[in-house]
């Protein structure tokens, strides 16, 4: 992550100082994991260019992302899937988000795992009631990581499977997260959302490098 600064002279007394202020906008490189294996492997993508955060958003395997259990030196973030295990994070040393906060170089993350309830089962789903109601308190995040899209954004609403969640579009009709990152759904060519409100929509299948401000 880069931080700026500015040199700003400061008149104290006919003087002049010359006082140096850190510029609180920085820049962050994410590498985001979703939906299926990265494009290539892990390792070779963080050898090639440097990456501040990596997160995964869900529906991914224990095989499938095992190198980053030997990744110690970049903070892991992530949300399960409603095809996960809900079993990997700890092993592969990432953060579980759902639900939490954490700031990394002054940028707040959150998340919210799993998709709408579409059958009965014991994996990460919620019916659109349960979801508006866990995060009707949840509080600003300038990145928000998520598996599912909130309602109407990059979803298919008529289709129980991928349908967003309301409680994800009302979050960031309330709260204005700077970005929110999202997989499990399939966009169309040419329709995808990439901002809703004043949100920065993010969708990941595979791996993508998000370079944020």
């Amino acid at each position: 992550m880069e931080n700026n600064f500015a040199q700003v002279l400061v008149p104290i007394n006919d003087r002049q100082l010359l006082r140096v202020f850190k510029i609180k906008s920085s820049s962050m490189r994410i590498l985001a994991i979703a939906d299926r294996p990265s494009f290539e492997s892990i390792k070779e993508i963080l050898l090639k260019q440097s990456v501040d955060v990596i997160v995964t958003l869900g529906d991914l395997e224990m095989h499938q992302i095992r190198e980053l259990e030997d990744i110690n030196d970049i903070p892991k973030l992530g949300v399960y899937g409603n095809h996960c295990s809900g079993m990997y994070m700890a092993e592969l040393g990432i953060e579980n988000m759902h639900l939490a906060t954490k700031e990394i170089n002054g940028i707040i993350f959150g998340g919210f795992e799993g998709s709408v309830k579409y059958k009965e089962s014991s994996a990460k789903m919620y019916t659109q009631e349960q979801a508006s109601e866990l995060l009707k308190d949840f509080p600003y995040v300038d990145i928000m990581l998520c598996h599912a899209p909130p309602y109407g954004v990059n979803d298919e609403p008529d289709d129980p499977t991928h349908a967003g969640l309301i409680g994800l579009r009302e979050y960031v009709e309330k709260k204005s997260p700077k970005y929110l990152f999202h997989g499990h759904t399939y966009p169309i060519e040419g329709q995808l959302v990439t901002k809703f409100g004043l949100t920065n929509i993010e969708y990941i299948y595979g791996s993508k490098i998000l370079d944020i401000m």
